[in-house]
């Protein structure tokens, strides 16, 4: 990334402020305005998330806020309330108080002299999340929106639950917000009071894993917070980008899909990432776009390009060898202009003996297939990487074959010629089962001519939900069914000489949490299908976006003290016949040289299971944070496991807090939650 330094405007900043919220609580702010904007007001933009202002993001926010501001913008970042130095408790995403607090802080903002009372929300992840709910609520000056690596359905297509069941990413998420959840204020912002603050936070905010098992099927609590159930509500222009190894692509081709205001979306090659910042790479000039969305839509400078070009802009990925990370990945842009694409042709192609056939194939060409069967060993999945790559390599899908072992697999032919995929796969299968709660697993890879296999997408599916998903049923065991299994949107060539699998497993541990019983499915390939999003070669045309080099604002400086260390270990233990997935993602202690700070983080996740026994399999996960500066010296220690029998889930968590080397603070929990048809 190129620093800049010479901006159109002198940004001045304001390390902390305190924002009155109409309850008495405080939220804590940092600000990045223009040196002019006192007698020369200037639109707002703002941030609102929990990951810790002054410290854990201070580095990423220092890249893109004051170079924003110095495009003529105030930026004001701000720690939710419970986090950072914000007073009060934070007891679960997004709830109501969270919305009405950002609400309040934009009506702040508009009243402040240095703001023209015109915003836009911007934010990744959460504050993505939280720009589009709030949007929906139509707030008076919210103009426009910049959401990155978000969603507009929470149960869908969120880190809690894919296709109906259960991500292990839930429980991860969860300890992670654990483990945020406990840490404290610091002194030197919130003064004695610190102590006060950190105890009402591990004390009242709670076990977020047992809330979000409470709700396995799609209910109210999960429509809350999902714009998806009304497009309508948002009413201001949405800028929407993600990333191919990211969670959350999908939502930019719904949101683009779904939302009758102007929109632009935007999907890189990216993790869980800014594009400006974006890997594996190429990373973009992001913050130039944003900038001049802003300009178009808070400025009203409708003549500067930011609404030309195509509606979507997407990296298409050409092939690759199967690999755990990537620094770069090979592809070119390309655009749409408009999306659904009337350019996309949902080609159809049946299903035979291990077959991909051709689209014109017939039932007369071929002779049937008879039905297969499948029974997925619990190592399949072992390979199949994080459900949302954060960058903390290796975590991207490896070499599917030793996956492909223990899964029914279907195989084209070799390809005459190159073939372009852009949009969601779909496969269609004929389904019985053997027990009345089910699950399939697909995948689409990418089987170069030696053999070793990509992983394009994906695609999981409850079978119980075949009535909807607020409405799980069991299955009658034996009596075959439709599925259409849904796979994640991709944009990948495939070359001549290549072939396309498709891989179905009973399993895809530790990716989802398995069936309460070993399942046995038979397909009818003769009723089975899988559907291509195939893209005209010759669509490539005027529409090709372009992007500047990526750049930003001179990030903070900090010092790593003691390193930094990733790991990703798959093990198998033959004698027991246990297997292991161990992630290790220690950053090791790092130093902010401007408030003379050092902060420790590790987390190590765990996953087994002991050969065929789905209800051995476990979930664990370790966290250590800590803040040091002079005496000051507060860390905490969190652990969270997860287990479950055929009628429930199992939850153990405990909480440590210590001041130097004295535990101030310890809590347990032992719970449990009944399966509900997963």
């Amino acid at each position: 990334m190129r620093t800049v330094t010479s901006l159109p405007y002198p940004v001045e900043e304001t390390e902390h402020l305190w924002i009155p919220m109409s309850d008495g609580t405080r939220l804590a702010a940092r600000l990045w305005k223009p040196v002019s904007a006192q007698d020369d007001p200037v639109p707002g933009v703002l941030e609102m998330i929990p990951y810790r202002k002054r410290d854990l993001t201070a580095k990423r926010d220092s890249i893109h806020h004051p170079y924003m501001a110095g495009h003529g913008y105030a930026c004001l970042r701000v720690d939710l309330r419970g986090c950072g130095d914000s007073e009060g408790v934070l007891t679960d995403e997004y709830l109501p108080q969270e919305l009405d607090d950002v609400e309040e802080v934009l009506a702040w903002m508009h009243d402040q002299p240095w703001c023209t009372g015109r915003s836009g929300i911007m934010g990744i992840s959460w504050g993505g999340f939280n720009g589009l709910q709030v949007a929906a609520r139509q707030p008076k000056g919210l103009d426009a929106v910049v959401t990155v690596c978000s969603t507009d359905d929470r149960y869908t297509d969120d880190v809690h639950y894919m296709g109906g069941l259960m991500l292990t990413d839930n429980l991860s998420w969860a300890s992670t917000m654990f483990s945020y959840n406990s840490n404290p204020p610091d002194p030197a912002i919130v003064g004695d009071r610190w102590r006060e603050m950190w105890q009402d936070r591990i004390e009242n905010s709670g076990l977020w894993l047992e809330k979000w098992l409470q709700h396995q099927r799609k209910d109210d609590y999960w429509r809350h917070g999902s714009i998806n159930e009304d497009y309508s509500d948002v009413q201001v222009p949405v800028f929407a980008a993600s990333g191919w190894a990211d969670g959350y692509s999908n939502a930019v081709f719904r949101l683009l899909a779904g939302l009758d205001t102007p929109t632009r979306g935007l999907i890189g090659p990216w993790s869980h990432k800014y594009p400006h910042l974006g890997q594996p790479g190429p990373a973009i000039g992001f913050l130039q776009e944003v900038v001049a969305w802003w300009d178009h839509w808070l400025k009203d400078d409708k003549d500067n390009g930011a609404m030309d070009g195509p509606e979507l802009a997407i990296w298409m990925q050409d092939t690759v060898a199967p690999a755990t990370t990537y620094e770069q990945r090979p592809g070119r842009w390309v655009g749409e202009r408009s999306w659904p694409s009337p350019r996309i042709d949902y080609t159809r192609y049946p299903l035979g003996r291990h077959r991909i056939l051709r689209p014109e194939t017939t039932q007369d060409d071929v002779p049937a297939s008879p039905e297969l069967t499948v029974e997925s060993p619990l190592s399949v999945g072992k390979f199949g990487g994080k459900w949302c790559s954060y960058n903390a390599p290796p975590d991207m899908p490896y070499d599917q074959r030793e996956e492909d072992g223990g899964s029914m697999i279907f195989d084209s032919e070799p390809l005459p010629e190159r073939l372009e995929l852009l949009g969601s796969p779909e496969v269609e299968l004929s389904i019985s089962a053997d027990q009345p709660v089910a699950m399939v697993a697909v995948r689409l890879s990418d089987v170069a001519p030696d053999d070793s296999a990509t992983r394009v997408s994906y695609g999981v599916l409850n079978l119980n939900h075949y009535a909807g998903s607020d409405n799980p049923q069991p299955l009658e065991p034996g009596a075959a069914q439709q599925f259409r299994v849904q796979l994640n949107g991709l944009a990948q060539s495939f070359p001549a000489g290549h072939r396309v699998r498709i891989a179905v497993s009973t399993s895809y541990w530790p990716v989802v949490w398995p069936s309460p019983e070993p399942v046995r499915l038979t397909i009818d390939p003769n009723e089975s299908a899988l559907v291509l999003p195939v893209r005209p070669m010759e669509a490539d045309d005027e529409l090709t976006p372009v992007f500047g080099e990526p750049e930003g604002s001179p990030p903070l400086e900090t010092t790593q003290i003691e390193p930094d260390e990733h790991d990703w270990t798959v093990s198998r233990n033959l004698v027991d016949l246990t297997g292991k997935l161990e992630v290790v993602k220690d950053l090791g202690v790092v130093r902010f040289e401007d408030i003379d700070l050092d902060v420790t983080r590790r987390a190590v996740e765990r996953y087994t299971f002991a050969d065929t026994d789905v209800n051995s399999v476990r979930g664990e996960t370790e966290w250590t944070m800590g803040f040091r500066r002079g005496d000051w010296d507060a860390r905490t220690y969190t652990k969270t496991v997860l287990t479950s029998s055929p009628e429930s889930f199992h939850i153990y968590a405990e909480l440590d807090a210590y001041e130097g080397e004295i535990r101030v603070a310890s809590k347990t929990w032992n719970t449990r939650v009944p399966r509900d048809f997963i």
